[in-house]
């Protein structure tokens, strides 16, 4: 009789609650550790035995009926609240609306995506390939031989598995396009490589790079040059200086490593290091032995292809002086783009 007492006294307060602050605060008084049911049950040592099982179980029934009309008051309560949300309750249609946060493009996709639209412009298809790539299309179809330092563990990524690694460049699309495409063949690779580097302000181990690959008849390093030249006058808008210097990349002969003239000064800066001019990217004429590993006759065809650092491009772009921030995640850096 004392619990049901109880349970009423509860139940009415419980249905009095018009929030659930108040609600939680009934809850404590009466199945909290210090509330009615604790007390009761605390209570039983000092009961005759033949007492304590029937108090027992009725502070157990009565925890448990409170806690019932709690959570039926709490429902009602949640109810209540979405129907006057739904009623439009408190809103004031002239407040101006929460602010949204906007984000922007990575500076790198920004340019890659100018890069990809200047091609495109000029024939060019644009096309990907796997990031985790087969030893014989990142070194051995390109005419690596099988003890060339590329291939050692101090400068590539290997993956557990027979002959896995992270492309170490983009060159490897240029077999797979070989293999799937009969020439005349324009394309470029834009895409992320990996290399085994210690990360300082020029040097990064994960980067991205565009390569380029031309495969046709009577195809020559005017060809290349011109393509170049053209690309840099649109995405620099005005032309800029250039030149070849003699350069070894296993997969092109003859090989050359392009450079600019600085954009940035006359006499020499931080960018160019005093120099006036910067490297830009490593080219050359397709090897006939990476004609022969996609099956192209290099007796009837030629090619040329290139590859440059896309991160680099953006740091010329922007007068950026640190590679390291490409891959930070600073938003403080990113939100001027």
């Amino acid at each position: 009789m004392e619990n049901d007492a109880t349970l009423t006294e509860a139940q009415t307060k419980i249905r009095a609650c018009d929030d659930l602050a108040a609600l939680r605060a009934v809850e404590r008084e009466y199945v909290g550790k210090d509330g009615v049911v604790a007390r009761l049950l605390a209570s039983i040592p000092t009961l005759p035995s033949e007492q304590r099982r029937e108090v027992g179980q009725g502070a157990n029934q009565l925890k448990q009926a409170v806690l019932e009309a709690a959570r039926a008051r709490e429902s009602e309560l949640a109810a209540a609240a979405l129907a006057a949300e739904r009623k439009g309750a408190g809103f004031d249609p002239t407040l101006p609306p929460a602010r949204v946060e906007r984000g922007s493009l990575h500076p790198v996709t920004t340019v890659m995506r100018e890069v990809e639209d200047l091609f495109q412009s000029m024939g060019y298809t644009v096309l990907d390939g796997p990031e985790v790539e087969l030893d014989y299309y990142n070194f051995e179809a390109l005419n690596f031989p099988p003890d060339h330092p590329a291939r050692e563990e101090y400068d590539t990524f290997w993956c557990e598995g027979k002959d896995l690694l992270l492309r170490t460049h983009t060159s490897p699309v240029q077999i797979r396009t070989l293999e799937q495409h009969a020439p005349p063949i324009r394309a470029i690779v834009p895409g992320r490589v990996f290399r085994h580097e210690e990360q300082d302000a020029t040097h990064e181990h994960t980067f991205t790079q565009v390569e380029g690959l031309v495969v046709d008849e009577g195809v020559n390093v005017g060809h290349l040059t011109g393509t170049l030249k053209s690309f840099l006058r649109e995405l620099f808008q005005r032309d800029l200086d250039v030149r070849l210097r003699p350069g070894y990349f296993p997969f092109v002969e003859p090989g050359f490593e392009f450079d600019i003239r600085c954009p940035f000064c006359e006499g020499g800066c931080r960018v160019c290091s005093k120099t006036t001019w910067v490297e830009f990217c490593g080219c050359g004429m397709v090897h006939p032995n990476v004609l022969r590993a996609g099956g192209v006759d290099p007796e009837r065809y030629s090619g040329f292809a290139f590859g440059f650092g896309l991160d680099r491009l953006v740091m010329l772009r922007y007068g950026i002086d640190d590679i390291r921030h490409f891959m930070g995640g600073d938003l403080r850096f990113l939100e001027q783009f």
